[in-house]
C-alpha cells in the first residue's frame, strides 16, 4: 500500500474539493463494476483500487493525514482494514443501485473480511454500519539545551512549544547526569490523535552546552591548568574549581611532566542511574614564556649548565 497515488487513481488533481472527489469515484466505480464487466480481473482490480483511494480522499481526516505524511508514510501507517473501517459500503451502493452485493462482492475482493458490524439497512438488505479508525497522533520532538551546571544536577525547565493555534507550556524535570543525545518522554503531550485516538507524546531531546572551563568524558570532567616552569620543577599547590562551585587546592608534586593528569575522586557528573559519581582530573599544562626576559635567559644559560 505504500506510495499509492490516491489523487491519481480517481483522476482528480489534488486541489479537488470534496465534491468532485466524489463526483469522479462515482464515474469510475460505475465503469469498473464488476457486474458491468463479468469476469474481467483487471477491471476488478481498477475497482478495488478506485474504492480504496475513496475511502481515503473521500473523508476529509483520512485526507488531511494522506496530504501531510505523504503517500509512503501513510502506507506505513495505515493498514487497508484501517481504511475501509470508514467506508459505507450500504449507502454507496444504495446510490449505484446495486442493492446487498456490495457487501459481497467486497467480501469476496478482500478475502472476506468484514470493515465494520452489520446492520439491517432502511432499504431491507444487509448493509455495514462504519466505525471510524483510532489511531494514536503524531509524536513530537522538542531539542532542549541546558548547560553542563544544569545537567549536574535535578533541575526543572519550563519549555514552550505550538500545539495547534495555542501554546503550550510545561514544566520538565532534567535528572542530574544527563546528556546529549538522551531523550525524555512525556506520554500524551503530542498531537491529537485521529477520531478520537489517544495523543501522541512529547520526546525532550537533550543538548548539553560546551562548558569554558569543563570537558565531559562519560560521567568525568576535565580540566586544564598552566603551571609555571620553575612550579613544574619544584611542586606547588594550586586552586581548582568544581562543578558544584566547590573550590579545592591541589599538591602539584615536584618534577610533574607536562600533561601530566591528577584525579579528584567524586567530583565529577553524577550518574543517571544513581550509581557512583565520576572523576573531575586536572591536567597540567607548563607554561613556555614566549618571549624569556634577559634575566630568565640568564637563569636559563645557568639551568642548562647544570644539567637542567
Amino acid at each position: 500500500m505504500a506510495g499509492k497515488d490516491y489523487y491519481q487513481t480517481l483522476e482528480v488533481p489534488r486541489t479537488a474539493s470534496q465534491d468532485e472527489i466524489k463526483k469522479a469515484f462515482r464515474k469510475l466505480a460505475m465503469k469498473y463494476h464488476p457486474d458491468h464487466n463479468k469476469d474481467d480481473k483487471s477491471s476488478e482490480a481498477r475497482f478495488k483500487e478506485i474504492n480504496e483511494a475513496y475511502a481515503v480522499l473521500g473523508n476529509p481526516e483520512k485526507r488531511k493525514q494522506y496530504d501531510t505524511f505523504g503517500a509512503d508514510h501513510f502506507g506505513k501507517r495505515y493498514t487497508q482494514e484501517d481504511i475501509f473501517r470508514d467506508f459505507d459500503f450500504s449507502s454507496i451502493f444504495n446510490e449505484f443501485g446495486f442493492g446487498g452485493g456490495g457487501q459481497n462482492i467486497f467480501g469476496q475482493m478482500f478475502g472476506g473480511r468484514s470493515y465494520g458490524r452489520a446492520r439491517r439497512s432502511p432499504f431491507g438488505y444487509a448493509g455495514y454500519q462504519t466505525r471510524s479508525a483510532q489511531s494514536k497522533g503524531q509524536d513530537l520532538v522538542y531539542e532542549l539545551a541546558v548547560t553542563l551546571e544544569e545537567a549536574s544536577t535535578t533541575t526543572n525547565k519550563v519549555i514552550s512549544y505550538q500545539d495547534g493555534d495555542s501554546q503550550q507550556n510545561i514544566s520538565v524535570k532534567i535528572p542530574a547526569g544527563i546528556s546529549t543525545g538522551k531523550k525524555l518522554r512525556l506520554p500524551g503531550k503530542g498531537r491529537p490523535g485521529l477520531n478520537g485516538g489517544p495523543r501522541g507524546d512529547l520526546f525532550v531531546q537533550i543538548k548539553v552546552l560546551d562548558h569554558p572551563l569543563f570537558k565531559r568524558e562519560g560521567d568525568d570532567l576535565v580540566s586544564t591548568r598552566e603551571i609555571r616552569f620553575s612550579e613544574a620543577l619544584a611542586g606547588t599547590e594550586i586552586e581548582v574549581p568544581t562543578i558544584d562551585k566547590k573550590t579545592l587546592r591541589l599538591k602539584i608534586p615536584a618534577g610533574t611532566q607536562c600533561n601530566a593528569r591528577f584525579r579528584l575522586r567524586g567530583y565529577g557528573m553524577p550518574n543517571m542511574t544513581g550509581s557512583a559519581r565520576g572523576d573531575a582530573y586536572v591536567q597540567v599544562v607548563v607554561a613556555v614564556p614566549q618571549k624569556p626576559s634577559k634575566k630568565q635567559k640568564a637563569l636559563l644559560k645557568e639551568l642548562e649548565e647544570a644539567g637542567l
